[in-house]
């Protein structure tokens, strides 16, 4: 029998979720019950509840990372723009910071599991580091975001990377979960529950298999190119480059203010010959600076960060003396104010 667990948590978006299930509960009726589904949690039985006005389901089971068949994990629902605890953002981040990462990268190292996501749930995963260097979609408005965390976006309505199967947008859990029902039980149940929903899969999905398709554009004249664009910058003789570099030398301490609370980071920050260097230093983890360029009289660089949530952010600083401003961004999510006072 094919065991289906439909994980929930606090915030969790109810179509995410309830849309899949539906899917395959018609599935198990078609099947003459070769399939079973249920909803669960990291916790165990619980009522949960959902991003949307705050409507409760309940929860008959603990998650079993060690069960063979599809663990389908939704994104949540809650305040796209703004940045305070009810955020996507907030939401994502408090689920992944229980059990369900370790458990959801558990069962990921079980070939006989597949780990399906439905809208956010693939953000979920990725920002606790499991999909780095993975193909995975997410809702359109953070696709950008799942690039920042490590995973390789790809633009299609369902992705199947084997054991990872994930959908675009709220809808594209009715996707997901037929075209799991087509790969698990065959076209005919999928055929079947189709009809019963009066709903057809939409899209090609998306497998790395095949012959790749080529790029014919050259580029132009006319076309930014970020690597022949940052080469040539100048800031006048390469003494004025080192003095106006100097400025952000020393040490400093910051706090970013992100989504997901403050953070407390340690720059250290040299300008040797006219390169700079730099490192950022977080609790226990210290992390060099990547492509740390001055323009504007602005210091930007890059940052791989695992904690609280794995994401390459974007940095952009100016210095006023011993005090720094600036702003951390990752994708699309609200950019995070940053201010700090040099220490030495």
């Amino acid at each position: 029998m094919l065991t289906v667990q439909i994980v929930l948590f606090d915030g969790f978006d109810l179509l995410d979720a309830i849309a899949p299930y539906e899917i395959f509960c018609a599935a198990a009726m078609h099947a003459e019950n070769a399939l079973c589904v249920e909803f669960v949690t990291a916790e165990g039985p619980r009522s949960v509840v959902s991003g949307i006005n705050g409507l409760k389901i309940e929860a008959s089971g603990r998650l079993n990372p060690e069960r063979a068949g599809i663990i389908l994990v939704p994104g949540a629902a809650g305040d796209v723009e703004a940045d305070g605890p009810d955020s996507i953002p907030a939401i994502l981040n408090r689920a992944m910071n229980t059990e369900l990462t370790g458990m959801i990268g558990q069962a990921l190292g079980h070939k006989d599991i597949v780990i399906a996501t439905v809208c956010g749930g693939s953000l979920l995963l990725a920002m606790g580091g499991l999909l780095e260097g993975r193909p995975a979609v997410t809702h359109h408005l953070g696709i950008d975001v799942l690039g920042a965390t490590g995973a390789i976006p790809v633009s299609a309505r369902v992705v199947d990377d084997g054991n990872l199967v994930s959908g675009g947008g709220v809808t594209s859990g009715l996707d997901v979960a037929l075209y799991l029902v087509e790969r698990e039980l065959g076209p005919r149940i999928a055929h079947a529950v189709e009809q019963l929903f009066e709903f057809e899969r939409r899209g090609t999905v998306w497998r790395e298999t095949g012959v790749a398709p080529g790029s014919h554009k050259a580029p132009t004249g006319d076309e930014p190119n970020i690597a022949t664009d940052i080469a040539p910058m100048t800031y006048g003789s390469p003494h004025d480059e080192v003095t106006q570099a100097s400025i952000f030398d020393g040490d400093w301490d910051t706090t970013i203010a992100t989504p997901v609370g403050k953070l407390q980071v340690k720059l250290s920050i040299s300008t040797t010959n006219g390169i700079i260097q730099g490192q950022a230093t977080q609790g226990d983890e210290t992390i060099e600076f990547v492509n740390p360029v001055l323009l504007d009289n602005k210091l930007i660089w890059s940052l791989s960060i695992t904690k609280p949530i794995r994401l390459n952010l974007k940095f952009e600083v100016d210095a006023d003396g011993d005090q720094m401003t600036g702003i951390a961004k990752a994708g699309i999510l609200p950019a995070s104010k940053l201010t700090g006072k040099r220490v030495s």
